[in-house]
């Protein structure tokens, strides 16, 4: 007869004590933007880190000491693998793990409500191997209460000997140690480095915050403790709703502008000199990533059980989504001053990622903004020097192929939709017959060819 170890009285100083000597054993589920970059950064302080994904192709890269993210490089996997990380499919590994961090994608679903179904399934795979005194963090963005409402519960009662989520009273060797930590991940950003990023914890008791604040501290350089899991999850989309909103505020400032003649970008750039009570924000296409288009609407899906509505969060929703129709709108006036119709014009979208100099495509506004003119009988191309093709995802089925830059003067319009630093944009004006800027990727160059929206 087999048993699974318990945890002593004293687990915690005991986990606490692996922490410090950097012989704690550490799971990261989920190695995709967030979870890859997490465990490179644990590796680097020696830290035996085991990464775990259902996709055997990234085991299989990793395995063999490759990449699939453009920003980390080959030789940057192949450390690690020197150091001790490794990647497997195998989630019977977890326990002998001693703390495992959780790092899935929680999407929208076709009715813009949460998709909790990789957090979900996931617990669902991790609770048979489950050991007492393991340390499960889930970063993952959600609404307050996902950590223990939902997770919790499965974690619980998925397990098989009768372990349960540290509230606090006295231990009686059957506990798990269970927290929040959101991700705060900006691909492209050079700026600040990771450990800088100040990681937010909240843990469903105190002991809970204790072990994660320690095993973050690890690689973060401050730690900021809040009251509960579900204060951290609010944390997280706070930050990213006050962007939208802001965002959203350019957006509609952007098109009432257009409207006057005026230049928004030039009245951002003034009301930046401003040193007290302003931040600027960018107009753009639409919005992209995992992250703000895609969180807000955690918040105000939440919000209903407590019969309140998020009308801030629910017009700025209104207002970023509808920009690729803005897009499409201006792309058509454009070309009609050409004497051109939009159905049969030859449109090169430039850059498909949702931000420059990444290799992301959640939620780009790119994609919609493709299928809109495919729609309206335009006939699209796409050069994106970070994706020879591009398939099928979640909301959209493209099967198209990039679209070298040559001889720019055969497309009727090319759509400037992501600015990224390679591109030349004096040679893309100078041979082109039209540009429809979304991004101000041609500011300080001076020609008719030249439409922003």
């Amino acid at each position: 007869m087999t048993t699974t170890p318990v945890a002593t009285t004293n687990s915690v100083s005991e986990l606490k004590t692996k922490i410090k000597l950097r012989q704690a054993r550490v799971a990261i589920i989920g190695l995709g933007y967030v979870g890859l970059p997490l465990a490179l950064l644990y590796t680097e302080q020696k830290v035996r880190v085991t990464g775990f994904d259902i996709d055997e192709r990234k085991v299989t890269t990793l395995t063999q000491g490759g990449s699939y993210i453009v920003r980390i490089l080959p030789n940057e996997i192949q450390q690690a693998r020197s150091k001790g990380f490794e990647a497997t499919s195998d989630y019977a590994r977890l326990a002998d793990m001693d703390a495992i961090i959780i790092c899935v994608p929680t999407p929208l679903n076709e009715y813009h409500e949460p998709d909790l179904s990789y957090i979900t399934d996931t617990a669902k795979a991790l609770a048979p191997h489950l050991r007492a005194g393991q340390l499960v963090v889930l970063e993952s963005t959600t609404y307050p209460g996902t950590t223990e409402e939902v997770m919790i519960p499965i974690l619980e009662n998925g397990n098989k000997h009768g372990l349960k989520a540290s509230r606090g009273g006295p231990p009686n060797g059957q506990e798990i140690y269970v927290a929040f930590s959101p991700e705060r991940e900006d691909p492209g950003n050079t700026t600040v480095a990771r450990r800088d990023i100040p990681k937010v914890v909240g843990g469903l008791d105190a002991q809970a915050s204790e072990m994660a604040t320690d095993l973050y501290g690890t690689i973060f350089n401050r730690i900021v403790r809040v009251s509960s899991p579900a204060a951290a999850e609010m944390t997280k989309l706070l930050e990213n709703i006050y962007r939208c909103v802001n965002i959203a505020l350019v957006n509609e400032l952007k098109m009432l502008s257009l409207r006057m003649g005026l230049d928004i970008w030039e009245v951002i750039e003034a009301a930046s000199t401003k040193p007290f009570g302003f931040q600027p924000f960018y107009p753009g296409p639409g919005l992209g990533g995992h992250c703000i288009p895609v969180d807000p609407f955690y918040l105000s899906w939440k919000a209903k059980e407590w019969d309140f509505r998020t009308r801030f969060i629910e017009l700025a929703g209104e207002i970023n989504i509808g920009m690729p129709y803005h897009v499409l709108d201006y792309v058509a006036k454009a070309l009609n001053r050409h004497k051109k119709a939009l159905n049969g014009a030859k449109v090169l979208v430039l850059g498909l990622a949702y931000k420059k100099d990444i290799d992301d495509l959640r939620e780009s506004p790119s994609l919609t903004i493709i299928e809109l003119l495919q729609q309206q009988g335009a006939a699209v191309s796409y050069n994106d020097p970070f994706f020879p093709t591009v398939g099928k995802g979640r909301k959209y089925d493209l099967q198209m192929t990039c679209t070298p830059l040559d001889n720019l003067g055969q497309y009727d319009c090319v759509l400037i939709v992501t600015d990224h630093s390679d591109y030349d944009y004096q040679r893309i004006v100078r041979e082109s017959q039209l540009v429809v800027d979304t991004r101000n990727a041609t500011k300080g160059i001076d020609s008719p060819k030249i439409v922003r929206c």
